[in-house]
């Protein structure tokens, strides 16, 4: 299946969940989001879980209405039930130490490698989720989650 990748802030919300209303995905403050469990517990049911790469939306940085249809890596899931992510990149960012390398995965259908963003964290809600791609391995995960852990405090 090929995934179109779209930007255009006049599309439906309808096809892009996580995009607006109470499901939207929002930044998070790392250091305020309070204590943080990670664990890896994917699980090919549908829903998002830790370990997990799934599609949402995804504001600009900028913000301002405008953003991307783009795969996150699930980290944690919080007491309120919702969940939180890292976005990832197809664009290369081997000298960026903000950036951990993934390599290529089934999330991305033309198997380009991607990159994850330490720097930038989401809150996802399973509503706004719009597919799972896959399940990232247990070595990458905790690559990640190992830096996150570092950076931030988490458990």
């Amino acid at each position: 299946m090929a995934i179109q990748h779209r930007d255009d802030s006049t599309d439906s919300a309808a096809a892009f969940p996580g995009r607006t209303g109470p499901s939207a995905t929002s930044e998070a403050d790392p250091r305020d989001v309070g204590p943080v469990r990670t664990s890896y517990a994917p699980d090919r049911d549908g829903d998002p879980d830790p370990g997990e790469i799934v599609w949402t939306w995804v504001p600009f940085e900028e913000n301002g209405g405008r953003g991307k249809d783009r795969p996150v890596l699930v980290v944690a899931r919080e007491a309120a039930g919702t969940l939180l992510a890292v976005q990832l990149s197809s664009k290369q960012h081997d000298r960026d130490r903000e950036w951990v390398a993934l390599g290529a995965g089934p999330w991305d259908s033309s198997g380009r490698p991607s990159w994850v963003d330490l720097d930038r964290v989401l809150r996802v809600h399973e509503n706004g989720m719009r597919r799972e791609a896959s399940a990232l391995d247990r070595d990458r995960f905790d690559s990640v989650v190992g830096r996150l852990r570092e950076r931030y405090g988490w458990n």
